[in-house]
Protein backbone atom coordinates (compact mmCIF):
# COMPACT_ATOMS: atom_id res chain seq x y z
CA UNK A 1 0.00 0.00 0.00
CA UNK A 2 1.14 3.53 -1.11
CA UNK A 3 1.84 5.81 2.16
CA UNK A 4 1.13 9.25 2.52
CA UNK A 5 2.05 9.70 6.01
CA UNK A 6 3.92 13.25 6.94
CA UNK A 7 5.14 14.60 10.01
CA UNK A 8 2.10 16.49 10.75
CA UNK A 9 -1.25 15.48 11.14
CA UNK A 10 -4.14 16.77 8.61
CA UNK A 11 -6.34 19.16 10.07
CA UNK A 12 -8.89 18.22 7.35
CA UNK A 13 -12.57 18.06 9.41
CA UNK A 14 -13.66 15.72 7.15
CA UNK A 15 -11.77 12.54 7.26
CA UNK A 16 -13.46 11.03 3.98
CA UNK A 17 -11.09 13.56 2.31
CA UNK A 18 -7.93 11.79 3.52
CA UNK A 19 -8.96 8.31 2.91
CA UNK A 20 -9.90 9.82 -0.49
CA UNK A 21 -6.25 11.01 -0.91
CA UNK A 22 -5.24 7.41 0.89
CA UNK A 23 -7.12 5.64 -2.28
CA UNK A 24 -6.04 7.99 -4.97
CA UNK A 25 -2.06 7.22 -3.86
CA UNK A 26 -2.97 3.20 -3.98
CA UNK A 27 -4.54 3.61 -7.41
CA UNK A 28 -8.24 1.93 -6.05
CA UNK A 29 -11.08 2.76 -8.11
CA UNK A 30 -13.48 4.97 -6.02
CA UNK A 31 -16.68 6.52 -5.60
CA UNK A 32 -17.84 9.25 -3.71
CA UNK A 33 -20.76 8.92 -3.21
CA UNK A 34 -21.84 12.10 -1.02
CA UNK A 35 -19.65 14.27 1.37
CA UNK A 36 -20.03 11.79 4.11
CA UNK A 37 -19.19 8.30 2.12
CA UNK A 38 -16.50 6.76 0.22
CA UNK A 39 -16.85 3.46 -1.88
CA UNK A 40 -13.79 1.61 -2.68
CA UNK A 41 -12.70 -1.15 -4.72
CA UNK A 42 -9.27 -3.11 -3.53
CA UNK A 43 -8.09 -6.68 -5.05
CA UNK A 44 -6.66 -8.97 -2.05
CA UNK A 45 -4.31 -12.13 -2.45
CA UNK A 46 -8.31 -14.02 -1.99
CA UNK A 47 -10.52 -11.93 -3.48
CA UNK A 48 -11.65 -8.91 -4.31
CA UNK A 49 -13.15 -6.36 -1.48
CA UNK A 50 -15.47 -3.97 -1.12
CA UNK A 51 -14.80 -0.81 1.32
CA UNK A 52 -17.11 1.49 2.44
CA UNK A 53 -16.30 4.61 4.76
CA UNK A 54 -18.90 6.65 6.92
CA UNK A 55 -17.76 9.53 8.74
CA UNK A 56 -20.53 10.95 11.22
CA UNK A 57 -19.76 14.51 12.10
CA UNK A 58 -22.33 14.61 14.96
CA UNK A 59 -20.38 11.44 16.80
CA UNK A 60 -16.25 12.67 15.27
CA UNK A 61 -16.87 8.77 13.81
CA UNK A 62 -15.68 6.86 10.92
CA UNK A 63 -16.71 3.43 9.58
CA UNK A 64 -14.87 1.26 7.76
CA UNK A 65 -17.02 -1.70 6.57
CA UNK A 66 -15.24 -4.05 4.18
CA UNK A 67 -17.27 -6.79 2.38
CA UNK A 68 -16.30 -9.77 0.74
CA UNK A 69 -16.37 -10.71 -2.79
CA UNK A 70 -18.68 -13.96 -0.95
CA UNK A 71 -22.10 -15.62 -0.13
CA UNK A 72 -23.00 -17.77 2.11
CA UNK A 73 -25.73 -19.68 1.46
CA UNK A 74 -28.60 -20.59 3.77
CA UNK A 75 -27.61 -23.89 4.62
CA UNK A 76 -24.35 -22.90 5.71
CA UNK A 77 -24.91 -20.04 8.18
CA UNK A 78 -25.19 -21.89 11.45
CA UNK A 79 -21.32 -22.83 10.88
CA UNK A 80 -20.44 -19.48 9.28
CA UNK A 81 -21.89 -17.77 12.64
CA UNK A 82 -20.03 -20.08 15.08
CA UNK A 83 -16.89 -19.40 12.94
CA UNK A 84 -17.90 -15.64 13.10
CA UNK A 85 -17.84 -15.98 16.81
CA UNK A 86 -14.79 -17.52 17.14
CA UNK A 87 -12.89 -15.58 14.64
CA UNK A 88 -13.99 -12.46 16.60
CA UNK A 89 -12.64 -13.66 19.76
CA UNK A 90 -9.27 -13.22 18.38
CA UNK A 91 -9.81 -9.29 17.54
CA UNK A 92 -8.63 -6.35 19.12
CA UNK A 93 -10.26 -3.88 16.33
CA UNK A 94 -13.37 -4.36 14.96
CA UNK A 95 -15.15 -7.52 13.89
CA UNK A 96 -17.00 -9.63 11.19
CA UNK A 97 -20.70 -9.69 10.66
CA UNK A 98 -22.59 -11.63 8.06
CA UNK A 99 -25.40 -9.74 6.26
CA UNK A 100 -28.57 -11.18 6.69
CA UNK A 101 -30.15 -10.10 3.57
CA UNK A 102 -28.19 -11.65 1.22
CA UNK A 103 -25.27 -13.31 2.59
CA UNK A 104 -22.33 -11.30 2.86
CA UNK A 105 -19.44 -11.52 4.89
CA UNK A 106 -18.41 -8.21 6.45
CA UNK A 107 -16.02 -7.05 8.39
CA UNK A 108 -16.39 -3.45 10.48
CA UNK A 109 -14.76 -0.76 12.55
CA UNK A 110 -15.83 2.30 13.78
CA UNK A 111 -13.24 4.88 15.43
CA UNK A 112 -13.99 8.10 17.39
CA UNK A 113 -11.62 10.96 15.09
CA UNK A 114 -11.73 13.53 17.16
CA UNK A 115 -10.59 17.08 16.40
CA UNK A 116 -7.63 15.81 14.46
CA UNK A 117 -7.80 13.40 11.84
CA UNK A 118 -4.06 11.11 11.44
CA UNK A 119 -3.18 10.06 7.97
CA UNK A 120 -1.22 7.61 9.88
CA UNK A 121 -4.25 6.35 11.66
CA UNK A 122 -6.28 6.23 8.90
CA UNK A 123 -3.79 4.06 6.69
CA UNK A 124 -3.44 2.30 9.26
CA UNK A 125 -7.19 1.17 9.63
CA UNK A 126 -6.97 0.22 6.01
CA UNK A 127 -4.13 -2.13 6.21
CA UNK A 128 -5.70 -3.53 9.49
CA UNK A 129 -9.59 -4.17 7.81
CA UNK A 130 -7.53 -5.72 4.59
CA UNK A 131 -4.63 -7.66 6.64
CA UNK A 132 -7.72 -9.27 8.85
CA UNK A 133 -9.67 -9.95 6.35
CA UNK A 134 -6.86 -11.66 4.15
CA UNK A 135 -6.17 -13.64 7.25
CA UNK A 136 -9.56 -15.02 7.96
CA UNK A 137 -11.03 -15.63 4.26
CA UNK A 138 -9.53 -19.19 3.83
CA UNK A 139 -11.46 -19.86 7.13
CA UNK A 140 -14.32 -19.17 5.40
CA UNK A 141 -13.52 -20.89 2.48
CA UNK A 142 -12.84 -23.77 4.42
CA UNK A 143 -16.13 -24.17 5.91
CA UNK A 144 -17.98 -23.11 3.17
CA UNK A 145 -16.33 -25.10 0.21
CA UNK A 146 -14.26 -27.50 2.74
CA UNK A 147 -17.01 -28.66 4.70
CA UNK A 148 -14.84 -27.92 7.53
CA UNK A 149 -15.98 -26.91 11.22
CA UNK A 150 -15.84 -23.67 12.07
CA UNK A 151 -13.27 -24.94 14.71
CA UNK A 152 -11.25 -26.76 12.38
CA UNK A 153 -11.35 -23.88 10.18
CA UNK A 154 -10.02 -21.60 12.72
CA UNK A 155 -6.94 -23.20 13.65
CA UNK A 156 -6.34 -23.70 9.56
CA UNK A 157 -6.49 -20.29 9.32
CA UNK A 158 -4.58 -19.36 12.86
CA UNK A 159 -1.57 -21.39 11.32
CA UNK A 160 1.38 -19.27 10.36
CA UNK A 161 4.27 -20.37 8.12
CA UNK A 162 7.47 -19.41 8.60
CA UNK A 163 9.99 -19.39 5.55
CA UNK A 164 9.62 -20.10 2.08
CA UNK A 165 9.68 -23.66 0.12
Amino acid sequence: MATLYTEQESTIADPIDVIEQIVAANDWPFDRASDGELSVAVTGSWCDYHFGFSWREAERALQLTLAFDLRVPAARRPEIYHLLGLINEQLWLGHFDLWSDDGVVLFRHATLMGDVVSVSVCEELIEIAIGTCERFYPAFQFVLWGGKSAGEALAASMFETVGEA
